[in-house]
């Protein structure tokens, strides 16, 4: 039987260490050699990690990339490696080196560059037209990366059909955002049937600045069958033995591709052929097929948003945050977060009660507190209030109380935070969500104040799943119940309620949703059943907030279309929906 051995390092890059990202990839590399691997490979840009964004402007960026790429090469005796990096030629190439043996053997160039969403490649990179096949012993690979793979009639169907690839490595940079991992699994599986070819997606895993990617790379058979897949949310390194054998045994009883291979193809002639010569080695036992094992909705997302806490936190050179603790559900969410994310040692919860805080918020804030063992503090902002008042009665005069005076306090209670912040080199959470930061019920330099916002892309109705979920995986309730079931409030004046101001969250939630995520006009929210008063209000608070939205501190992406890079609106701006 025709085999090889491949092997996958799902890694975890950090933008901008060259220098630990390539020890780690060597690392990998010495590994695999161990194993008896034919063929490793790394994700995406690995050795500068995903996306370096303006960094690739800096010419010595570039280079040192170029440097570190060598470094790697003379690491390669005896193993083939695809590894990610930064080509210069003519112009910046987002490209995967092919070295065997201690050559750099061949480079291909991503055609596809995504410019959508969070991506902005065009920015930066010159497509490829070179469509590399090579041939490690008896089998013929073909390489492409990340976007590529996502086209039908992309470089994977030349390099099948034209080029008699019957493996197709995709080297990857796939950001997550919620179930994201069934419509990928499914596209690849398609490709590989359609194909009948193996592909091996080697996907990044980790959390950079507002993203995260799950990892989950997987190797599916020719029939699109998944054969094996990596952990999500952790670095993996997968290794297994392919049967190149069954691909052939496969398309022999498929008479479509004798005519097909004739048939004219978009890319054919940039097609370009490489032996190599596949080196001996011993192989050793590699570790059992593990069991694939799907997890919930709610599993997945509360991993994501751990994953971007831990990365974000330790990426940036901090050991310990901060956050407002005020028994309100928000707080607790993300209190439980950054308990999981970096150990209970290095999460303070701080209440800040006031005149209108209740009794009961702050037994709910300090039980949280004592349930996941973090530090806690109480810092009552009473006199500071006074002061604000007494400092300003003279401009404020004869003017009745309003949100000015509200707002004030969450002033107070930032100014606290990030003064504990300096004082200590605490990073400070903060913990507003998407239903709120959407509509602007929040406060600029108040509760908006901080370095990280953790829950900045999950909507209110998320927060209590997630908040439910965390409970379930407990023999007690960590999260008091009091907090999930008690009406939500700010608690800046007496008896408020969110729904004072806005509609219930169960009905808020899905206009932002329709209206944010999908762009729907206002006579296809109305024609989901939704009064045509409270649409209009929703779509009004969402326009006139974008300059609050664009000054708050990045924040993770949970869906499909979050309120950062995946959302461009002008600040000013006069158009309105109709």
């Amino acid at each position: 039987m025709r085999t090889l051995r491949i092997a996958m390092a799902q890694i975890n890059t950090t933008v901008g260490d060259l220098e630990g990202n390539t020890k780690k990839i060597l690392q990998y590399i010495e590994q695999a050699r161990h194993l008896g691997v034919d063929l490793i490979t790394f994700p995406e840009l690995a050795i500068t990690g995903y996306p370096p964004e303006d960094l690739l402007l800096m010419p010595q960026f570039v280079n040192e990339n170029l440097d570190y790429l060598k470094k790697i090469i003379k690491a390669t005796s005896g193993i083939c490696v695809i590894v990610g990096f930064v080509d210069k030629k003519d112009d910046l190439y987002n490209a995967a080196a092919i070295i065997n043996n201690g050559t750099l053997a061949g480079v291909y160039h991503k055609i596809y560059l995504p410019n959508y969403g969070v991506f902005d490649e065009n920015r930066y990179f010159q497509g490829g037209n070179e469509i590399p096949v090579f041939s490690l012993g008896e089998t013929a690979i073909g390489l492409n990366i990340c976007e590529d793979m996502w086209y039908p009639e992309g470089p994977t169907t030349t390099q099948t059909l034209k080029g008699g690839a019957e493996l197709v490595v995709n080297i990857s940079a796939s950001p997550y955002h919620a179930e994201k991992g069934n419509s990928r699994k499914r596209m690849l599986a398609t490709r590989a049937a359609d194909n009948l070819a193996i592909v091996a997606f080697n996907n990044l895993v980790g959390g950079q600045d507002e993203l995260i990617f799950d990892g989950g790379s997987m190797i599916l058979d020719q029939k699109g069958d998944l054969l094996c897949q990596g952990k999500q949310f952790e670095e993996d390194f997968i290794v297994t033995d392919l049967n190149l054998d069954a691909v052939f045994l496969q398309r022999i009883h498929d008479p479509r591709r004798r005519k097909e291979k004739f048939a004219p193809s978009d890319h054919e002639d940039n097609l370009k052929k490489i032996d190599l010569k596949m080196a001996k080695t011993q192989k050793k036992p590699v570790l059992p097929k593990r069991d694939i094992v799907d997890v919930s909705r709610l599993e997945e997302v509360y991993r994501a948003l751990v994953l971007g806490v831990s990365d974000y936190v330790k990426k940036n050179g901090f050991k310990k945050v901060a956050l407002g603790l005020s028994g309100g559900i928000d707080s607790s969410l993300v209190a439980a977060i950054a308990a999981d994310a970096l150990g209970r040692e290095n999460v303070i919860g701080v209440a800040m009660p006031s005149p209108y805080t209740s009794s009961e918020s702050q037994e709910d804030a300090e039980n949280l507190a004592s349930n996941f063992k973090i530090k806690f503090k109480s810092i009552p902002i009473v006199d500071a209030i006074k002061a604000y008042e007494a400092m300003l009665s003279s401009e404020f005069q004869g003017l009745t109380p309003d949100v000015t005076e509200e707002n004030l306090q969450a002033r107070i209670r930032a100014n606290i935070l990030m003064a504990l912040s300096n004082k200590f080199g605490w990073l400070v959470l903060t913990t507003g969500n998407k239903s709120e930061s959407s509509v602007g019920y929040c406060t600029l330099y108040g509760d908006m104040a901080g370095g990280f916002s953790v829950i900045k892309d999950v909507p209110k109705t998320l927060v209590y799943e997630l908040a439910g979920y965390r409970n379930s995986i407990e023999e007690t309730e960590v999260i008091p119940r009091r907090v999930l079931i008690k009406p939500p409030s700010a608690e800046l004046r007496p008896e408020q309620k969110d729904t004072d101001s806005l509609p219930p969250y169960s009905v808020l939630d899905p206009i932002l949703q329709a209206y944010v995520e999908e762009d729907k006009s206002l006579e296809e929210i109305l024609s989901m059943g939704f009064e045509e008063d409270i649409v209009k209000e929703v779509i009004r608070l969402v326009n006139r907030n974008e300059y609050k939205r664009r000054q708050s501190p990045p924040g993770i992406k949970i869906t499909p279309r979050g309120l950062g890079k995946d959302r461009r609106l002008p600040i000013s701006n006069k158009y309105r929906v109709r």
